[in-house]
């Protein structure tokens, strides 16, 4: 039973012990007055009846009148005449004992009798009769009523008033106590709130001060670690002079990529400044530190503006620059080197730059399949090719050999077909616990489009061109759709990946997630994914994780791996989990830095009790690393492959 309940409880029985005291006391005092009052009415009503009667006694009929007179004025239960020499009665007067207007059990609880007096009447010196009259308590029980009830009503009221004031009360100094319970509830959703108004009780205010301690303690221990697993991330990953990737991150991203079979074909991009030794020699390492940094802030513009979120750029060595572009076209690529070009130009121009070096850059195709090592070799040739030729120049590269990929009005009908008549099949990834491989978490949801023929084309091949087209949100309320459809008949939970794009503002947010109204059932047992490289602004991020909470709908983050900065918003979200990029996880079992990555990031996350979850797990090797160093889940080939359920 809650305080809150127990005071009201308690007000009221203290105040049901003070009715009940006051009331026995009450009673008794008052049913000794009231019986004294009684017998000195009975008694004083016979001596004047007796002393009235005397001149009268032996005319019956004034005796008749007196004692009539006499008992219609007063409360009276009997007044008889009786005559002293044979003691036979000769008048008598008596009513009914019922009160009226007060309930019998009250009658039977007061208790008051009724009291008699008597009186001689003489005839000269002898006793002629006897008059005994008996007084009718009813005037004293109709006032012990009536002053019980003022009183009851009384002690209700001040009851009303006490419970009402102490509800207010209450509630006032129990304050902040609920907002330690808030607080406490954060904490097990990684957020970290501080109670600022504090209150005046000084045994309330220590302990809120003491709450308010261990939250800014724990709070500061998740950020020191945070800050320590980016710091680590930043030396191994990024390069110190320019701030973007460097060739171990560049290779680990390239090697996942073209490993998945979901990856969509794209570009390989390289640009190289030709003599970047001799530059350093004649101008200075300054010099030199700043043109790669203004190289390397051109590309990521060029990145930004031409290229899709998931593409890659790295400075690989040297001079030497590489972007990593899937899921574009030919003509975007030509455009984005285009582009790129004009950047260069532009600075050397502008003379913001005392080096005018010579820069080319050259490109190659990528399908999934392929392998770095040859698209390096056939990059180099196309860019050795380019340096033969004059300053600036960009190679001729030939289209992807795809023709349905660059094929625009084939996929906009396609595609708008299949998304009007949601022509996609799902497929289940498994996602198993770590130390148990058979027992399986949730599933991942996969979607595969049904072409004009039957046939299934996977993600990489779609999901371009959804983008291209503007899309997302209708794919994503699609296979929203679909996956509470399945929810119906599986009784698990089932993780779906959402397009960033589908929460670009309030209303698309609120469109994509109406379906869950109408199954707030299944809405505990859904998980909506996103990727790291497609979140939206903050607080498009903020409303979508309050309207999910709404739903209690749970939210995970997949791909992580490259965005360390983010890890302190991750408190605030209360992610369902994190899953860590597969590029951190092959060859885990051989690559000591990878693990090294990996322990840190467990650390730091396991502070706030977010689970992790390994993505591509493809060997026993990487299984047993990630089990040594506790990891939560894992999914990849090794643990299931998508399928159909």
């Amino acid at each position: 039973m809650s305080l809150f309940k127990q005071l009201l409880i308690a007000i009221f029985v203290f105040m049901l012990i003070i009715f009940s005291g006051s009331f026995v006391v009450n009673l008794e005092s008052s049913r000794d007055q009231y019986t004294n009052q009684l017998l000195s009415h009975a008694q004083d009503a016979a001596t004047a009846l007796g002393l009235s009667l005397t001149p009268h006694v032996d005319d019956p009929a004034m005796i008749e009148l007196m004692v009539s007179s006499i008992f219609d004025s007063g409360y009276y239960n009997t007044i008889r005449i009786v005559d002293q020499s044979n003691g036979k009665t000769i008048l008598e007067r008596s009513t009914s004992t019922s009160i009226p207007d007060v309930p019998h059990w009250f009658v039977g609880l007061v208790d008051v009798k009724p009291q008699a007096g008597e009186a001689t009447i003489m005839r000269g010196w002898q006793q002629a009769a006897r008059v005994e009259v008996v007084s009718n308590p009813v005037f004293a029980i109709k006032r012990l009523w009536d002053s019980t009830l003022a009183n009851l009503l009384w002690m209700l009221a001040c009851c009303a008033v006490c419970i009402l004031a102490g509800a207010m009360l209450l509630r006032r100094q129990l304050r902040p106590l609920n907002y330690m319970v808030e607080q406490s509830q954060a904490i097990t959703r990684r957020e970290y709130l501080t109670q600022l108004d504090l209150p005046k009780t000084p045994e309330l205010r220590r302990v809120v001060e003491a709450m308010n301690l261990m939250v800014t303690k724990l709070k500061s221990l998740f950020e020191d670690q945070a800050e320590h697993s980016e710091r680590l991330h930043n030396e191994a990953y990024l390069d110190s002079q320019t701030g973007v990737a460097n060739r171990r991150a560049f290779d680990l991203q390239m090697q996942s990529r073209l490993s998945d079979e979901e990856t969509a074909p794209g570009y390989l991009l390289l640009l190289r400044i030709q003599d970047l030794s001799g530059l350093n020699q004649r101008f200075g390492g300054p010099h030199t530190d700043n043109l790669l940094k203004h190289v390397a802030d051109m590309m990521s513009v060029v990145k930004s503006q031409h290229a899709k979120a998931d593409s890659i750029l790295a400075r690989i060595r040297g001079g030497e620059f590489a972007l990593l572009c899937p899921g574009v076209t030919h003509t975007e690529m030509l455009n984005l080197q285009h582009a790129l070009t004009q950047q260069l130009s532009a600075f050397y121009a502008t003379g913001m730059s005392d080096i005018n070096p010579v820069a080319h850059t050259g490109m190659v195709p990528f399908n999934s399949g392929d392998t770095p090592q040859s698209l390096f070799v056939q990059a180099d040739r196309v860019l050795i090719e380019a340096e033969t030729r004059t300053t600036h120049q960009t190679n001729d590269v030939p289209a992807i050999d795809n023709a349905a990929t660059e094929d625009q009005h084939l996929w906009f009908t396609r595609l708008d077909n299949a998304l009007s008549q949601r022509q996609f099949q799902l497929f289940f990834q498994p996602v198993v616990d770590c130390k148990n491989p058979k027992k399986v978490i949730h599933y991942k949801v996969l979607s595969r489009m049904v072409d004009e023929d039957g046939n299934s084309i996977t993600a990489g091949r779609f999901l371009p061109w959804v983008h291209r087209f503007g899309w997302s949100h209708r794919l994503d309320q699609v296979m929203l759709a679909l996956t509470l459809k399945q929810l119906k008949s599986y009784p698990g939970s089932l993780a779906l990946s959402l397009s960033g794009h589908s929460l670009a503002n309030e209303a698309t947010i609120k469109q994509l997630l109406n379906p869950l109204k109408v199954n707030s059932a299944l809405a505990n047992r859904l998980i909506l994914e996103l990727d790291e490289n497609q979140l939206p602004e903050p607080a498009q991020m903020e409303l979508f994780v309050k309207s999910l909470n709404q739903f209690g709908c749970g939210l995970g983050l997949q791909h992580f791996g490259s965005r360390f900065d983010m890890i302190g918003h991750f408190s605030q979200w209360g992610l369902a989990y994190l899953k860590i990029d597969s590029s951190y996880i092959r060859h885990i079992d051989i690559e000591s830095d990878k693990r090294l990555f990996i322990d840190v990031l467990h650390s730091a996350t396991n502070n706030i009790d977010l689970p992790l979850i390994a993505e591509r797990v493809e060997t026993a090797g990487e299984l047993r690393v990630l089990q040594e160093v506790g990891i939560y889940g894992a999914m990849g080939q090794l643990l299931g492959e998508p399928a159909p359920f």
